[in-house]
């Protein structure tokens, strides 16, 4: 197992972040060249790697199956009317790609059903399968991931009423090839999300500083919707209402009723943010510290929780390897943590097409004895995670009042090790 050293984190100043956003048009074609990347190079292994002769992605406009939207070009921002795709593993172990619907996808897909001569479009489909006689077909729908149980109650009952009981009795879930889909990263995909993640960081990097924070004046909620307003100003969607809190002597974490809503010196800040941008996600989580009249730097108990954090993150990154489920991940670090002292909860998740995206759960803040199922799910090559944990430390300065240093780096997982993207918090941002 190998993990690269840590490498600062690229902060760029506010203003230049415009320029690095490209025109939606500039979008469009660097994203629709990912797709036909991914459709030639990714799925033959993967329909292999799942078992499956044939893939079956069925689903209806505002009612769109989680996967939908990654196999369909740009310009397309919905299923259209019933939209169906369907892969099919040929003997040489590539993979014809079908589109059974009334509107084309060119260069992706090659359109086998006309509307105009066939009014039935599941009787179309059925007669596409039979042709194939695929011994095992993948549907989505899946006991555990909610990713890969996108089809409808009422297209499958459509569905098995024209296939009949012979071809349907071969249908399977395809759980596996939905996640496997969605987790699996192209060089292409991995060579820009370090861009991503510096953006995520240098909005981050301004939010704690003077430029947005007058302490006396300014208030948690300003901050959140300064960072909303922001993203979206850039072209970004927050793909979740940014957090932003304090800890303080008598303001504790889980205080809700009558929290200070005012930052004041001596606050320790703490925000968590995520944006799509060119169809992926970012998830990071920082500190700030607020300093007061007489200080230069923050106090040294919470210089030595946070590092605390970072020497968590460094075992978490160590136990992760390809091959490992989430739930190995999660006891090994915790365990390992616990032995140095630290009282650690570890809470990461897989990052990409989704915030909370596919692949391996890595504990949750409330189930850290694991996560059955979704937790046994295994590691692998080119992904991407979000490696999200907390640290606590009762504080004597704070009258034995409990602090939490809450930390989330986006890291990948290539050639056999783990990387951060673009580096990670070991200083309080200090204002």
């Amino acid at each position: 197992m190998t993990m690269n050293h840590p490498t600062p984190m690229k902060i760029m100043p506010l203003e230049a972040l415009a320029d690095t956003i490209l025109p939606l048009r500039e979008q469009m074609a660097l994203r629709n060249r990912w797709l036909k990347k991914r459709l030639d190079t990714l799925l033959p292994d993967l329909m292999a790697r799942a078992g499956l002769d044939m893939w079956l992605v069925i689903a209806r406009e505002y009612n769109e199956d989680p996967v939908i939207m990654s196999l369909l070009p740009e310009p397309a921002m919905s299923a259209r009317r019933r939209t169906m795709l369907l892969f099919y593993r040929r003997d040489d172990g590539t993979v014809e790609r079908l589109n059974l619907s009334r509107y084309a996808h060119e260069g992706y897909y090659e359109s086998a059903w006309d509307p105009d001569k066939d009014a039935d479009q599941y009787a179309c489909l059925a007669r596409v399968i039979e042709e194939r006689n695929p011994a095992t077909i993948g549907l989505n729908h899946a006991p555990l991931f909610a990713f890969g149980d996108g089809l409808s109650y009422g297209e499958y009952t459509r569905l098995a009423e024209a296939l009949g009981p012979e071809l349907i009795a071969r249908t399977q879930s395809a759980q596996a090839m939905s996640v496997g889909w969605l987790e699996a990263r192209i060089p292409e995909e991995m060579a820009v999300y370090p861009h991503l993640t510096a953006i995520g960081h240098s909005i981050i990097a301004t939010a704690f500083s003077r430029r947005v924070i007058t302490p006396g004046a300014t208030e948690l909620d300003d901050v959140r919707w300064w960072m909303r307003e922001t993203m979206q100003s850039l072209g970004l969607k927050a793909w979740f209402h940014p957090s932003f809190d304090l800890q303080a002597p008598g303001e504790n974490y889980d205080k809700e009723e009558n929290k200070r809503q005012l930052i004041l010196p001596g606050d320790l800040l703490w925000v968590d943010m995520g944006f799509t941008y060119l169809g992926l996600n970012t998830d990071q989580q920082q500190h700030g510290y607020v300093l007061r009249a007489d200080e230069t730097t923050a106090p040294d108990y919470l210089t030595a929780l946070l590092k605390h954090g970072n020497r968590l993150q460094d075992i978490h990154m160590e136990e992760m390897a390809v091959g490992r489920t989430g739930n190995d991940v999660l006891h090994s670090a915790l365990d390992r943590a616990k032995g140095e002292g630290i009282n650690p909860q570890v809470y990461s998740h897989p990052l990409g097409y989704h915030g909370h995206a596919a692949g391996p759960t890595i504990g949750l803040w409330d189930h850290q004895e694991g996560v059955p199922g979704n937790g046994d799910y295994a590691l692998y090559n080119n992904t991407c995670y979000s490696i999200e944990l907390n640290v606590r430390g009762d504080v004597a300065e704070w009258d034995g009042q409990e602090v939490r240093i809450m930390l989330e780096e986006d890291a990948a997982l290539y050639d056999g090790g783990m990387h951060w993207i673009d580096g990670r918090q070991t200083d309080y941002y200090l204002l």
